[in-house]
């Protein structure tokens, strides 16, 4: 053989060779593409949750024209020729998406799915229904846990970890939106760690993955078939702009439902609020870090433990609170009974304090209205201070007697009854409050389903604020 013609062969095969890689590596993109096998494997694990809930409503054509009042004059009136309103049912159907938490018929959904359902039916994809009952239901996390008893053992879902997921990575949301069962979208992560202000635990993921209404209670799958989140909620109006909760908090919160049908949280006692830049200048922190204790509940365990109003808590058991919102989420991880240690920043220095949780006290049975922070002071939503003469300074306020509204809970009583950071209280109930105490006090005194009537001074207006103390779980 010449050279040349060694030459010509070493060469065709050598294309061949590359053109048998350059084969393989296609058909390996081309399987990849296609997300067929990946969505027959988990499609069997995913249900479409129906529920039928009943509420009332009157028939009354004829209204009196000063409203519906118990001491209306012309109530008689009305009764006497138009009759009491007879009350009718109305039934309301409701959509959703679940997933199988076991093979023996737990299911987890969203608790908005199935709130105040009277009949909840689970459809699995082969098309067979069940009846299901409610386990246990945690509106703080926006999770319920249901059970169905199944005819043989279903394919349940394998769980992943949400704390590695970064963002840009690829997810898959299987689910029941507008009543078309199993529709499947792709997608990433757009961003984690999302508040809405629906709570004081908001840690959503963010997808561009298509959710939609009858999406709540559905998976959000990694491209390992693993769930990492459950799709909760949507931006009205908004395109590409999905949440849903880590898979990592659910585990925790739907543990605690089937071992015990309630989820309790470990408390520490603070109000915190975030660090300002302005507040960061003004103490000499390096960073904006942390979370500024506003007040501190007495007898509450931060209290024990020797917290101060105007410590920065740093971290907790070694966890860095890089912002306010985390540490609620860090501590309510944690069960009561739980010994942690606080690191936080006390006029310039350093301090480690030793605490131990309690539980929360919104799920406490004996929790009563004469708790330093009971149910209506917690749904309330306010962190309030006395107003010094560098507060007065600060926010330019006139009075030196009341306390000064500093932050406000999203979605709170207080957030929608229009109250607003720098407002003075002035009165509540008609009781003068001239200071914390004044305020504690009365807040106190009233009950759950009472009415809360504040005089504010905001700027140089002086505004009645009136609103009804309600529990957090009635409010829409």
């Amino acid at each position: 053989m010449t050279s040349k013609s060694r030459i010509l062969f070493f060469s065709l095969v050598f294309s061949m060779i590359f053109f048998g890689l350059q084969l393989q590596g296609n058909t390996q993109t081309n399987e990849f593409k296609s997300l067929s096998p990946l969505v027959k494997q988990l499609s069997p694990s995913v249900v479409n949750i129906s529920t039928t809930s009943v509420s009332k409503a009157g028939s009354q054509s004829f209204e009196s024209p000063f409203g519906d009042r118990g001491d209306d004059p012309f109530d008689d009136f009305f009764k006497k020729f138009f009759g009491d309103s007879p009350q009718r049912e109305f039934k309301r159907r409701g959509l959703g998406s679940g997933f199988i938490f076991s093979e023996d018929g737990y299911i987890i959904t969203n608790n908005h799915v199935v709130e105040r359902a009277t009949d909840i039916k689970v459809i699995l994809q082969n098309g067979d229904s069940y009846a299901a009952k409610t386990i246990g239901t945690d509106p703080k996390s926006d999770l319920a846990l249901l059970k169905i008893e199944p005819k043989t053992k279903l394919p349940a879902v394998r769980f992943g970890n949400s704390d590695r997921l970064e963002i840009g990575d690829w997810v898959l949301a299987i689910g029941n939106p507008f009543g078309l069962g199993h529709t499947v979208t792709a997608g990433i992560i757009s961003a984690k760690g999302r508040s809405l202000g629906l709570g004081s635990y908001d840690d959503f993921l963010q997808t561009d993955a298509a959710i939609n209404p009858g999406n709540s209670g559905g998976p959000l799958f990694n491209f390992k078939g693993e769930v990492i989140g459950v799709n909760s909620a949507i931006i009205a109006g908004g395109q590409g702009i999905g949440f849903a909760s880590p898979v990592n908090m659910t585990k925790n919160v739907v543990s605690q439902l089937r071992n015990g049908g309630k989820v309790v949280r470990g408390w520490i006692g603070v109000y915190v609020q975030r660090v300002t830049p302005e507040i960061a200048q003004s103490l000499d922190l390096g960073n904006e870090s942390g979370a500024l204790v506003a007040d501190v509940t007495a007898g509450g365990p931060a209290d024990k433990a020797g917290v101060k109003r105007g410590d920065i808590i740093m971290e907790v058991n070694g966890n860095k609170i890089d912002e306010m919102p985390e540490l609620p989420k860090i501590v309510a991880s944690y069960a009561p009974g739980t010994k942690t240690k606080l690191k936080v920043i006390r006029n310039g220095k350093e301090k480690v304090l030793n605490i131990k949780l309690e539980e929360l006290p919104s799920q406490v049975a004996q929790n009563s209205r004469k708790s330093p922070e009971n149910e209506v002071e917690h749904n309330l939503g306010l962190i309030v201070q006395e107003i010094t003469p560098e507060v007065k300074r600060k926010l330019h306020i006139e009075y030196s007697s009341g306390v000064v509204i500093t932050d406000i809970r999203g979605n709170s009583l207080a957030s929608e009854a229009g109250l607003l950071r720098g407002d003075v209280i002035l009165e509540i109930n008609k009781v003068q409050i001239a200071n914390l105490d004044n305020y504690r006090k009365a807040i106190d005194s009233v009950n759950e389903g009472q009415n809360f009537l504040f005089l504010v001074k905001r700027g140089s207006n002086t505004i009645y604020v009136a609103f009804k103390a309600e529990a957090e779980d009635d409010r829409s």
